[in-house]
């Protein structure tokens, strides 16, 4: 069965993505960390962000950088990683591997694709309704160590602070991730920092990476996929 009888629609990880592609005007995905945190702080700065799955080098224009890994910024903080807090005064366009929002990206086909996230919430909102009416929400999940997917409690709140701005009737799928966010207005570092992926990331030295995907509406712009690179809208 599909929620095709719903405006706003939610299914989580790669199998959302394929099911939600041809059924919906426009997808968005939300990897809050932070992928889709990345993409936003990037592009409020007016870069592009090229996704790429992991390993991947595809051939891009000229001036675009490679992101580092996380742990290499942390000894070199010239270098741009997925880390959001090494992308404030991001001044080239980049490419940005990841093993979940990069990879979710590269699925959706023709269908328009927006990376939203707490930071951009209502920006997203706004543009993914000026695209049109079956909006497709995908919160992205982390993954177990079997490969399969764990859905994860900061993509259910990030799912929900850009559905509880959209207009249309929502499955319950989507119902469900909007009460989920609004329950915790007000306190939503306080539990992210206490989730598991916000714990493991303030182990490794990133607190203020969960710091920053916290801070509701913060950009002012969506990010689009568009040939081949998330750019603002």
């Amino acid at each position: 069965m599909r929620q095709s009888i719903f405006d706003i629609r939610c299914e989580w990880g790669e199998h959302g993505v394929q099911k939600l592609t041809d059924e919906c005007d426009v997808l968005v995905l939300i990897d809050v960390l932070s992928f889709t945190t990345s993409v936003s702080v990037a592009v409020e700065h007016g870069a592009k962000v090229y996704p790429a799955a992991i390993g991947d080098t595809p051939e891009l224009p000229s001036g675009v950088i490679q992101a580092s890994r996380r742990a290499e910024w942390l000894e070199n903080s010239s270098l741009r990683s997925m880390s959001p807090q090494s992308l404030g005064r991001l001044e080239s366009d980049l490419l940005l591997p990841s093993p979940n929002g990069s990879a979710l990206s590269l699925m959706a086909g023709n269908t328009p694709l927006l990376a939203g996230c707490l930071r951009n919430a209502r920006a997203t909102a706004r543009a993914a309704m000026h695209l049109g009416t079956t909006i497709g929400i995908v919160p992205a999940g982390e993954r177990w160590e079997d490969q399969s997917l764990r859905p994860s409690w900061e993509d259910l709140i990030g799912a929900g602070a850009i559905i509880q701005e959209l207009k249309g009737e929502r499955s319950p799928e989507a119902a469900v991730a909007e009460v989920a966010f609004l329950s915790v207005l007000g306190e939503v570092e306080q539990r992210m920092s206490k989730s598991v992926s916000g714990r493991e990331l303030i182990k490794r030295g990133f607190a203020e990476d969960v710091h920053l995907a916290c801070q509701l509406n913060a950009d002012h712009y969506a990010a689009r996929l568009y040939d081949g690179a998330y750019r603002r809208i």
